[in-house]
């Protein structure tokens, strides 16, 4: 065996980087559930776990996530979150940014820590696949900022 082929391997490194994290879909939910609810009810991180599925802690800590980004306002206790942009001024991309603080975190494809530069694919693999994968977050963040809640909420009622 070749000294340059990983000695064990990372196929669980790959998976765990492969999905968009949970946190995205659940602050859009979130915010449709603060939209569709908010005249009538307080809507609170317990009322929106009902909806969501999600502990109640998790949907707190993505409120203080969308809360920072300026998307919704949280009244501590039983005060409720509100929008604090109208729904056609919230993109997904806006949600994907908040939820996501980081730009490693941001970033779609995670590649595997340490392509070894002795080896000719490790030597080559970022300049082989780098623009293909730089094309694809593009892409994804294009179709993210071409979606707002006004959208998905229009959906909801349609």
């Amino acid at each position: 065996m070749t000294n340059f082929l990983p000695a064990a391997p990372f196929s669980a490194i790959i998976a765990a980087n492969m999905k968009i994290s949970v946190r995205f879909t659940a602050a859009v939910h979130t915010l449709l559930c603060i939209l569709y609810f908010e005249k009538d009810y307080r809507v609170t991180s317990d009322f929106i776990a009902e909806s969501t599925g999600a502990n109640a802690v998790i949907i707190r800590k993505i409120l203080l996530q969308l809360q920072k980004a300026g998307l919704v306002k949280t009244a501590a206790g039983v005060g409720g979150s509100h929008l604090l942009k109208t729904p056609e001024e919230i993109t997904l991309l806006a949600v994907y940014n908040a939820v996501n603080e980081g730009e490693d975190e941001r970033e779609l494809f995670n590649f595997h820590p340490s392509p070894n530069p002795q080896c000719p694919i490790g030597n080559s693999i970022h300049r082989v696949l780098d623009p293909a994968l730089n094309a694809a977050q593009k892409a994804m963040e294009a179709e993210l900022q071409k979606t707002t809640l006004a959208d998905l909420l229009s959906q909801l009622n349609g």
